[in-house]
């Protein structure tokens, strides 16, 4: 993965996601007919820092509905939200909104090593990828997936391509006519021609595969 550049957008406005899909469909014009399938590509932007970890990890292997449901409820919790408060908590009290006790253990992880002055977010969300990446998957209970999607949706890193995510395979399938869905090692190879512009790549491809599912239930 490569570093954000200063000359590059980030990926949380309208303007900066357009910027990116111009540059990288002329990269790669297989994506042409996804873009002009699902339209105008919008961005997704969760909170950043502690609150923003908390919403990835309560998403983890969970259905949009099931995820908002119990988000509706952690987010609401006194405390919940801020790491010094969080580590306050009791697991029952954060189990009772539906995290399970894996969730609960994440996020404490999280919210001591921010604590202890061992986790600077901000810090690293201006880090080259591969490095965010690296520090976040360095605490217990954070894969790829939640470091990834973290750095997507909260800190708006332009070059992010979670290559784990179940719809993003199945979207590259069909979108770039694939025989066969590709494996994770796969899509990481086939995503690094795309970068700088992962992000704007895994936006496009996840309202791809939303637009398939509307007409193809093969794709459910």
């Amino acid at each position: 993965m490569t570093a954000k550049t200063t000359s590059a957008p980030t990926i949380d406005t309208p303007e900066g996601v357009s910027w990116h899909l111009s540059h990288l469909t002329g990269r790669d014009p297989r994506l042409l007919p996804m873009l002009d399938t699902v339209g105008t590509v919008l961005p997704r932007v969760n909170p950043n820092g502690f609150a923003g970890m908390a919403k990835v990890i309560c998403g983890q292997q969970l259905s949009v509905q099931s995820a908002a449901a119990i988000w509706g409820r952690f987010e609401v919790l006194p405390g919940a939200l801020a790491p010094q408060t969080y580590l306050a908590l009791s697991e029952e009290a954060v189990r009772r909104t539906g995290f399970s006790r894996g969730k609960y253990l994440a996020l404490r992880a999280v919210a001591e090593a921010i604590v202890a002055g061992e986790l600077d977010l901000a810090h690293i969300d201006g880090l080259p990828a591969e490095d965010a990446v690296a520090r976040l998957v360095a605490l217990k209970g954070i894969g790829p997936w939640t470091a990834e999607v973290y750095l997507l949706f909260c800190a708006a890193h332009p070059d992010i391509f979670p290559a784990g995510d179940l719809a993003l395979l199945k979207a590259a399938q069909h979108g770039l006519g694939l025989d066969v869905r590709p494996t994770i090692k796969e899509m990481i190879g086939i995503a690094r021609d795309w970068s700088p512009h992962r992000s704007a790549a895994a936006l496009l491809f996840w309202r791809y595969f939303a637009a398939l599912k509307n007409r193809e239930s093969s794709l459910l």
